[in-house]
């Protein structure tokens, strides 16, 4: 936990984001709609301001936290996308508490400061990771509006969140798809690029890291595979989502979690 070397900025911002996010959340059945999507959205602008400043501020900081960050962050922009298209869509509870969550934890642990990087194209390396984390998070929650929506028809309750069974089916597939596109563009480019990004006498190595992403990248084509020749669909295409998303987690997120906070030293 790295509070001391927090700057006023990033701690007002910090906690200016997380009081918008939470609001919503508290007082979900006393505000109005169109009001709860004004607090959302400047509650996501407040916490891009502050992943902004994290990444340029000096010393730039990074992490399990911020990474966290940024996923809940991409996720908050698809929710808003996909509200214009589909305005029944009404999961900001949750995401309002997430979102909440996820701004004090990296306001508790900043990461690591930012050295140098060997290569101009290790940001985009970066982000393309990034990016299919925030892509298979929106998935796992589509994925579990699915399962809900089923039960809820099952039970001859309105779907939860207002969308029908197959609109949620079609959205979760396509971020899946998504996803897994990005995250085989950021695991060919480590494979093919590893000394490039990160620097001479680095090879490609099999760590924690690399393994798990390995691991979630065959999940990943295992669901859109059995989804293609044989159809898998609801609670099966569900499992194999979450499966595959923890493993991703645990490729960097877990990895730096244990090296941050468990191990206390750097990558």
């Amino acid at each position: 936990m790295i509070l001391a070397n927090t700057t006023w900025l990033a701690l007002l911002l910090s906690l200016a984001a997380a009081s918008a996010y939470a609001l919503p959340a508290l007082a979900t059945t006393r505000m109005h709609p169109s009001t709860q999507r004004g607090v959302l959205v400047l509650a996501w602008l407040l916490h891009g301001l502050l992943l902004v400043w994290g990444l340029w501020a000096e010393p730039a900081r990074f992490g399990f936290a911020p990474a966290l960050s940024v996923t809940v962050w991409l996720v908050a922009l698809v929710y808003a996308v996909e509200t214009r298209m589909y305005p029944q869509l009404e999961i900001h509870w949750a995401l309002s508490a997430l979102g909440a969550w996820v701004v004090l934890l990296a306001l508790c642990y900043p990461g690591q400061v930012l050295h140098a990087s060997a290569s101009a194209w290790l940001p985009l390396h970066w982000a393309l990771g990034i990016a299919s984390y925030g892509l298979f998070a929106a998935a796992a929650l589509h994925a579990w509006l699915m399962n809900r929506t089923e039960d809820r028809i099952r039970h001859v309750a309105a779907a939860p969140s207002g969308l029908p069974l197959l609109t949620l089916e079609r959205l979760t597939f396509r971020f899946v798809t998504a996803g897994f596109v990005l995250l085989s563009a950021t695991l060919l480019s480590a494979m093919l690029f590893k000394e490039s990004l990160y620097g001479p006498g680095t090879s490609w190595k099999w760590d924690h890291k690399t393994i798990f992403s390995v691991l979630s990248w065959l999940t990943f084509a295992t669901l859109l595979t059995g989804r293609a020749r044989f159809g898998w669909r609801g609670r099966q295409a569900a499992r194999l989502l979450y499966i595959g998303s923890g493993l991703l987690l645990l490729a960097y997120v877990g990895s730096r979690f244990v090296i941050e906070v468990i191990l206390h030293r750097s990558a």
